[in-house]
């Protein structure tokens, strides 16, 4: 079962640049009844290795830029570490609800 999350969730990753959160989270909880903070520590370890397979791919193609990504990359692992501590401190109730309604929000963005 963890094997085919992770062939769907590289698959989406590397087809549309999701799949970490947005597919392992709540496979996770609904196939394998992770509890929910496991879920979205775990999907963050595995995001790790899809990122770099994916980011190779993508540059081996010439489609990565590379400036952008530091940009954007660097100050991400501030607001990581940050987000990290806060997950720790918040139940696990409201985290499930705010993930959800940011999965909504982006779907229906998505969508539009």
């Amino acid at each position: 079962m963890l094997v085919g999350i992770g062939l769907v969730a590289g698959f989406f990753s590397g087809l549309f640049g999701v799949g970490g959160g947005i597919l392992i989270v709540p496979m996770l909880i609904a196939l394998r009844r992770y509890p929910p903070k496991s879920a979205m520590a775990t999907s963050l370890a595995a995001i790790l290795f899809t990122a770099v397979a994916a980011a190779a791919s993508h540059a081996s193609a010439g489609n990565v830029a590379w400036k952008e990504g530091a940009l954007i990359g660097l100050p991400a692992v501030g607001g990581a570490v940050v987000g990290a501590w806060l997950h720790q401190r918040i139940d696990t109730r409201r985290v499930v609800l705010l993930f959800s309604v940011f999965l909504a929000l982006v779907s229906v963005r998505l969508a539009v």
